[in-house]
């Protein structure tokens, strides 16, 4: 039978411009999908549907170019918004109410769109695994034993259970695409500078930016349209630029598909020399689809080393703990919170200017290195993760240096493309013999999204990826 979740995120677009169905109406929909699965799934941290109601009749009074204009969307708990709770993943943070929204979730209103709530995360977004203490863990809906990784767990589990259409999320080592390769999505980080409202330049090492987590790659590039608008664009700057005559920049290259281009195969990490890693044969099965595809399509491949590089693990995971040393906790706050939040903070105020500063340089260094190296292929294609997607409870709780230790040997793929501030995507180009997706990623040229949607859509279009839904769908 069909419903309303069932059309991707630019259909109910169109159906909304076009008055098939109207804001509150869609809006009651995942409202009631929300109260059916969520008490499993836990994909929100706050479900606030009278605000939400309130927000889509007002909505509905304003110019149907917005370019989101009528579509839920949920902040990720990390974004405040004025009003409403925002404890950001933390018991140190419970019952804390802003007076003030963050740009991004200014940005998300400007352009239309109707927040119903919050998806989960973990505690301030450190982890790459959606488990916190303050909330449930978010459950991957392909199998509910599973996470959903992290830190946009939430935003994933809600898109691909049907929750959302689409939603943002942010990445500051691989927050978006871990969670989408984990629940068969479309997740994409863009350069950093992209998005202004989440540019990057505000962070030490200017790791975090935000991007959107989607079913389809037109739907990625409508929301990434709409993060990316300028300040004081006009309204319908995402689906009528000036220089484009009609769909916007990023949602124009995803429906075009268009291109043949020169790509690299990589399976180095610049994680390697610190930690024992190693790709599971479903990670391998997964490149090896792309792979197919790809020569199939015209492309150009060739294999690419990474040299190592010994100096990254310490200098991220400097840079990581002066992250964590940043948060204003004091010590009844600190007390409160989980035993990987206090490791990292402990670490952080522990360490000087010089080592920091070290860091800091060390992964400047690499930076310039890795787009050197990258430079000569249009994208380089990765996994997306090195083994399939893990059990709720996996992580160890209580001591931080293994736990660091169990997350980059999941996720050693993502955090230097953060670190080199370059685009990447992570695509659902497979999936297991148990059922679960699994995806692979494309990192491209700093400013490269265009590419990297042209590339995904002309792989959607071969692999079919948008009619694969989780149970219960």
């Amino acid at each position: 039978m069909f419903e309303l979740h069932h059309l991707s995120a630019v259909e109910q677009l169109d159906w909304l411009r076009r008055g098939e169905v109207a804001p509150r109406e869609l809006l009651e929909h995942y409202l009631r999908r929300i109260e059916l699965l969520d008490p499993e799934l836990a994909a929100f941290a706050v479900v606030d549907p009278d605000a939400a109601l309130r927000r889509a009749d007002e909505v509905a009074s304003l110019p149907h170019a917005l370019a989101l204009w009528g579509l839920p969307l949920a902040d990720k708990a990390l974004v405040a918004r004025a009003g409403r709770e925002s404890a950001f993943g933390s018991r140190a943070f419970a019952g804390h109410v802003p007076e003030v929204s963050d740009e991004l979730a200014i940005v998300l209103d400007d352009a239309g769109a109707v927040s119903l709530g919050a998806t989960a995360a973990p505690e301030f977004g450190f982890p790459s695994y959606t488990e916190p203490l303050a909330g449930r863990p978010a459950r991957n809906p392909y199998d509910p034993a599973l996470g959903a990784g992290g830190s946009s767990g939430g935003a994933a589990v809600a898109v691909a259970a049907g929750l959302l259409p689409v939603a943002p999320g942010s990445d500051g080592g691989g927050s978006i695409r871990i969670p989408a390769a984990a629940t068969g999505l479309v997740g994409l980080k863009p350069s950093r500078g992209r998005v202004p409202a989440a540019s990057g330049f505000a962070g030490l090492a200017g790791l975090v930016a935000a991007g959107p987590l989607a079913r389809t790659v037109a739907d990625a590039g409508l929301l990434l349209d709409a993060l990316a608008a300028p300040p004081g664009a006009p309204a319908a700057w995402a689906t009528q630029p000036p220089d484009e005559g009609g769909d916007g920049p990023f949602l124009g290259a995803a429906t075009r598909g268009e291109g043949r281009f020169q790509l690299a195969v990589c399976t180095d990490s610049p994680w390697s020399g610190a930690y024992e890693l190693e790709l599971a044969p479903e990670a391998r099965a997964a490149l090896d689809v792309a792979v197919g595809e790809l020569a199939a399509l015209g492309h150009g491949l060739d294999e690419l080393r990474m040299p190592e590089e010994p100096g990254y693990a310490p200098a991220f995971r400097t840079v990581w703990q002066a992250g964590a040393a940043t948060l204003p906790l004091d010590d009844a706050q600190l007390a409160l919170v989980e035993p990987l939040t206090r490791w990292l903070v402990e670490r952080g105020r522990a360490l000087g200017a010089r080592p920091l500063g070290e860091a800091l340089s060390s992964l400047t260094g690499f930076e310039r290195r890795t787009i050197a190296l990258f430079a000569p292929f249009d994208a380089v294609l990765m996994p997306a993760l090195a083994l399939t997607p893990r059990p709720v409870g996996w992580y160890d709780p209580d001591d931080g240096e293994r736990n660091f230790a169990q997350q980059v040997a999941y996720t050693p793929f993502t955090s230097f493309a953060n670190v080199a501030g370059l685009p990447a995507i992570t695509l659902p180009v497979a999936v297991t013999d148990a059922g679960l997706p699994m995806g692979v990623q494309l990192i491209g040229r700093p400013g490269g999204e265009r590419t990297l949607l042209a590339l995904g859509a002309q792989l959607e279009r071969r692999l079919g990826w948008q009619r694969r839904h989780p149970p219960g769908w």
